[in-house]
């Protein structure tokens, strides 16, 4: 099939790169370069980098919104478009283009988690499965009728960073089941029921702290979903701005929240609002994540002080 590629982060990148050799890119979408890291340097998206690599033309428009680049996308007579974590509206013009409209791969069992941060929320709300939906785009928010779902477990140890590469892999899977049953009009559409559809906020920094009178369960849940970004923060004594990788649940213990329980080579164990957490895996302000053997050697943390 002819296919107008759009995507930009890592996890669309898994998308393209199955499509390579399977079917014709007509053309690339992605984001324009950005400034990043501590240098603020110009970026090019994952997306980007592959596409060039495989020298696939490479289109960065600010919007889809003016005619000129609606033109050049309509002169490409693609069958589909593949639409993954884009980051960019897809207006009634665009999505009409395709012979076949516009896909996308959504990280998430819609209705439930529409929007931009599916996979954190699905942690962060004890979710025990999640997956992936391919969608048939309209201009809502991914309000489309369902093409093909697939589900897989969310563990008690996956993060926001593992189940993110397991969604990437299973959705470059179901693209391409997707756009062959596409292909032998065996795609029926479903469609959503919105009555059980929930919203995956994008994720702040302002929920990044910690509160330590919440049960350790859900800040359990909110370490795991918070890793990589925006990391769970804590504060002890003249140390602000903890961040806190890996923990693990230990309901039997009990104490003040935030009171730091025992010190040991497996961990610090603090007090909850209910149970207590172990934490394994520690980063102090301006430094890198360390196992806590070696966090505690540079930040002392001692049986009764208070985590904040």
């Amino acid at each position: 099939m002819k296919i107008i590629f759009a995507g930009t982060p890592h996890f669309a990148a898994s998308a393209l790169q199955a499509l390579l050799g399977k079917h014709q890119i007509a053309a690339v979408l992605t984001q324009p370069d950005r400034p990043a890291g501590r240098g603020m340097q110009l970026s090019q998206s994952p997306v980007k980098q592959l596409a060039l690599q495989h020298e696939l033309p490479v289109l960065q428009p600010l919007s889809l919104k003016n005619e000129a680049i609606q033109q050049t996308l309509g002169a490409l007579n693609a069958d589909v478009m593949v639409v993954a974590a884009y980051g960019l509206i897809l207006p009634g013009a665009v999505l009409a283009m395709p012979r076949y409209g516009c896909l996308n791969i959504h990280a998430s069992l819609l209705p439930r988690w529409r929007g931009a941060a599916p996979i954190q929320r699905a942690i962060l709300a004890g979710d025990k499965e999640t997956g992936i939906t391919i969608m048939q785009m309209d201009e809502g928010l991914d309000t489309g009728a369902m093409l093909l779902r697939r589900a897989c477990p969310i563990s008690g140890e996956d993060t926001a960073t593992t189940l993110h590469d397991t969604l990437a892999a299973l959705g470059a899977s179901c693209l391409l089941e997707a756009l062959e049953l596409l292909e032998q009009g065996k795609l029926i559409p479903q469609a959503q029921d919105d009555a059980m559809a929930c919203y995956a906020a994008k994720l702040q920094k302002s929920e990044a702290g910690i509160d330590w009178t919440r049960p350790a369960e859900e800040i359990h849940r909110a370490i795991r979903a918070f890793n990589p970004f925006p990391g769970s923060v804590t504060n002890l004594a003249n140390v602000p701005g903890i961040k806190i990788w890996r923990s693990s649940l230990q309901s039997k213990h009990s104490g003040l929240p935030g009171g730091v329980l025992q010190v040991g080579k497996s961990g610090i164990l603090v007090a909850c609002g209910i149970g207590a957490l172990n934490l394994e895996t520690l980063q102090k302000p301006g430094g890198k994540p360390q196992p806590v053997q070696q966090f505690l050697q540079s930040v002392p943390v001692a049986v009764g002080d208070q985590f904040t």
